[in-house]
Formats: structure tokens, sequence, C-alpha cells
């Protein structure tokens, strides 16, 4: 059943294209889409535009609610592209999937504020930002300027904590802060808590745990914990392998408040979304 945490983050967004996008009804499954040669689990197959126009028709076909395209790998280790490189691989897929799918709302994976600019210029809707608006100096500024919703990560160079829950609140707070200086309303901000970004394993765990604390905070939460490797080594098993784990994650997040769930298996996520919105939103 709804509690307080979901009831009073009931939005609704209405994109100057005409794309529009709900939430508070239902939990929404963000498929992930990476243009990338990289990415720790799909690297390098959807690096074609025209792959990456399939797999995302694919996707929504299979129930995704919004499309996450990225063009740079997170994963540990992963090598650092620049500005232009990171343009190459994703405008053109953004481009063609708006053309092909032209009411699905499209997110963009960057922390850099040119690339979410061209990206929105190319038909994406949504910027999401794993450095929380703290990697670039002028993204919030950008998400500002189009006034789009704006995911909030959290994320530090730092693994030190003293608390963990209550550090993840506060850098989530010095983001919001940045997001409000720059002119971003509330309504555009989305909280993610930055699930296996700086956290040990028992770190990611305890998190898991305590996802009504963030949701506490009063913004849309989103979580993204597919295939991650806190889920591997809990099962022992590869990325391919861990859709149960992933949907485990998923449904203990949407009965501690998240509204979005970020997923590769989009299928199988999708079934496990419907069910517990069965139990949740009734």
């Amino acid at each position: 059943m709804l509690d307080d945490r979901t009831r009073y983050r009931k939005r609704r967004y209405e994109f100057g294209d005409g794309v529009t996008m709900q939430l508070g009804r239902r939990t929404l499954v963000m498929g992930i889409l990476n243009a990338t040669p990289d990415s720790f689990s799909d690297g390098g197959r959807y690096l074609g535009t025209d792959a990456a126009v399939a797999h995302a028709v694919a996707m929504v076909e299979q129930g995704a609610d919004i499309l996450d395209i990225g063009g740079e790998s997170t994963r540990p280790g992963a090598e650092q592209i620049d500005q232009m490189e990171e343009e190459r691989r994703v405008i053109p897929v953004i481009a063609a999937i708006r053309r092909e799918l032209p009411h699905v709302p499209l997110s963009i994976d960057t922390y850099k504020a040119e690339t979410a600019k061209a990206a929105l210029e190319a038909g994406a809707h949504i910027i999401n930002d794993i450095w929380g608006l703290k990697g670039d100096p002028h993204m919030a500024s950008v998400a500002a300027e189009y006034g789009c919703p704006v995911v909030i990560s959290h994320n530090r160079h730092s693994h030190q904590y003293e608390n963990l829950v209550h550090d993840v609140i506060s850098d989530l707070r010095s983001s919001i802060g940045l997001a409000r200086a720059a002119g971003v309303k509330d309504e555009w901000i989305w909280l993610d808590p930055g699930i296996g970004f700086a956290k040990s394993y028992e770190e990611n765990l305890e998190l898991m745990g305590r996802l009504s604390d963030i949701a506490d905070m009063g913004y849309p939460l989103l979580l993204g914990t597919s295939r991650k490797k806190f889920i591997q080594r809990t099962l022992n098993a590869s990325p391919q392998e861990v859709v149960e784990g992933t949907a485990a994650t998923v449904a203990v997040g949407i009965m501690h408040g998240c509204q979005i769930v970020r997923v590769h298996d989009v299928a199988a996520i999708k079934r496990t979304v419907r069910m517990v919105d069965a139990i949740q939103y009734r």
C-alpha cells in the first residue's frame, strides 16, 4: 500500500515535444542503453546506431518507460573519454531513437555539461549525472536552462564515511543546493543513492536496507542496481547471471520508496515491478 513517502511525490511532466511522463501511479522502468565499447556487462553490443536503435525498440516493447543512453563506461578502471568522443557516440543514437520512438522519454547518462546540452538539443529529456552536479560546474546551469528532470546521484572520491547514511544524505543535500542555486526547481530534482559508487560491499547492502531514509528527503528516488558487483558477489555469479538478484534489489527498493528503477533486463524486471506494484500501489 502506498505510504506518505510515495504519495506526496506524484508528478506529471510535459515536455515541449509532446512527450509526457507520470510519477506516482506505478514504478517506472528505465532501460539502460550503453553506446560504449567497455561497459561492464554489455560493452560494445550497441555501439553502432542501428544496433542501439534496435535494442531501444526491443526494450520499449518489453516495457521500458524511459531509455537512458550513455557513452562512457562508469565501471571501476574504465578509460575516461573527452566530450567530443562522448558526443560522437551518443548524439546520433539519441537523434535516431527520437525519430523511431517519438513518445518515449530519453535520458542522457553523462557528467559533462556540454554533452548534456547537446543531448537535450538532439531530443533527450532528462539528465542523469553520476557525479551529482559536482563533476562539471556548469551542469546545474544546463539543467536549469532546459527545465528538465535531473538525476542527482550520490558519488564521492573519498570512500571514507563517518556514518554512511548520514553522509550520503549530507552529500545529496549539497548537490541539491547546487541545483537550487543554479535555478533548478525542486520538482525537477530526482535522487539516486548511488549504489555501487564509492561504497564497499557491506556499505551497499547497508544502504539498500536504508533506502527509505533517502526517500524521506522528499524527492523522487531512482535506483540503479542492475547487474552490479555487490549482487554478483552475493550470488557468486557473472553479470549475465544475476537477474534474480537484481529483481530482489528492485523489489526492496520499490517497497522503500523508489519510483524509478534503472535496469538492463527489462522484460524480467518489468514482471517484478508489476508484482510489487500490485502490492504497493493499491
